[in-house]
């Protein structure tokens, strides 16, 4: 268990969890069942969540979690020297008693998420965070993105019970220029709404108020100094325009999508006016101008007809561990300035994890 140990440096812990999560994914049943134990879970949190323990502790546990929740998930692209290994067994997955075993600390985690009372500042080219999100708290909403594609009812339960979902939501719009963070709440979103429990999909919709947050950002459309959120804008210089106005349109797209098959997603979005008027006149002609079929210099015919390969199906279907990419991120472009945990609440635009297919 002390193999992630307080004492050594963020590189050790990162090296650690590699080694667990590994063994997790390639080592023989009888070992890996050790550390998807309820009881290694346990222990794994009450370590983590030490008050005396560094961040970077909680961020590559979390990873470990991470990887017992879905071990086909790519925790780095070293991992794909191991790939062919998954085809000689089954792999271990978390069982619902280690899912349990989790959920014990989601309140603690959750508590992470208040910004509140954090005083650090990070000066930004838009003006400056106060706190910036920092990588561990993006791992934990990488984690509750994860615990909600495992399909088990228990933690959908919890996640909307201590509003895991909701202040996840809230993140989203409190951190518009964060694209590693917008990448996991659109897939909150998304798993909520396609998933099969009307309590989760009504408790988006109403509870979290995804319609309402979408429009009063695209109606703001730019960074306010009214806000008493963390991210504040350069006093005397023009506002610059929200950053996450791309994955709105995706969300807003996939809420009409669902709602041609969902009766209270549909009546949901009908029933308020603002939004059909939005949808009429923005989202309609916004999906018009970024339709690249339609651009005058068209799309390439090899990408038009080329059919996918294997390579190229699992390519786009990869999952990128984000908060690694932070990491690599950060350490090509250490200056010594900034803490690894100012770094990583530094989301920038031209950083998306994946362009939209």
């Amino acid at each position: 268990m002390y193999i992630i140990a307080k004492q050594d440096s963020p590189e050790v812990h990162a090296n650690a969890a590699e080694i667990l999560c590994a063994v997790t994914r390639c080592a023989p049943p009888s070992l890996a069942a050790k550390i998807c134990s309820p009881s290694f879970v346990r222990r794994l949190f009450h370590h983590a969540l030490e008050e005396s323990r560094p961040k970077s502790v909680l961020l590559h546990s979390l990873s470990v979690c991470i990887s017992l929740l879905d071990p086909k998930r790519l925790a780095s692209a070293s991992y794909q020297a191991f790939k062919s290994n998954l085809s000689h067994g089954a792999l271990v997955m978390a069982s619902p008693e280690t899912v349990d075993g989790m959920l014990e600390s989601l309140g603690n985690l959750l508590n992470l998420l208040d910004t509140s009372a954090a005083e650090s500042v990070l000066p930004t080219t838009y003006g400056c965070l106060r706190p910036p999100l920092g990588k561990h708290r993006l791992k934990i909403v990488e984690f509750i993105s994860v615990l909600l594609t495992i399909g088990s009812e228990t933690a959908e339960k919890e996640l909307v019970r201590q509003s895991a979902i909701k202040r996840s939501i809230d993140l989203f719009f409190e951190y518009p220029y964060n694209n590693f963070l917008h990448h996991h709440v659109e897939n909150i979103i998304v798993s909520c709404l396609e998933g099969k429990r009307p309590e989760v999909v009504e408790h988006v919709l109403h509870e979290c108020d995804i319609v309402g947050k979408i429009l009063v950002s695209e109606r703001l459309s730019s960074l306010s100094t009214e806000s008493n959120g963390p991210t504040v804008p350069t006093e005397g210089k023009t506002h610059p325009r929200v950053g996450n106005v791309g994955h709105m349109t995706r969300i807003a797209n996939k809420l009409i999508q669902l709602g041609n098959s969902n009766n209270t997603i549909q009546a949901h979005l009908q029933e308020n006016n603002e939004w059909v008027e939005w949808q009429t006149n923005v989202l309609v002609k916004r999906n018009e101008v970024e339709n690249v079929y339609h651009w005058a210099c068209g799309r390439p015919a090899s990408l038009h007809d080329r059919g996918r390969d294997s390579d190229d199906d699992d390519f786009r279907d990869r999952d990128y561990d984000v908060a690694a990419l932070a990491n690599n991120l950060s350490q090509a472009f250490r200056y010594g300035i900034y803490s690894s945990d100012d770094i990583g609440g530094m989301g920038l635009i031209l950083l998306a994890t994946r362009c939209p297919q």
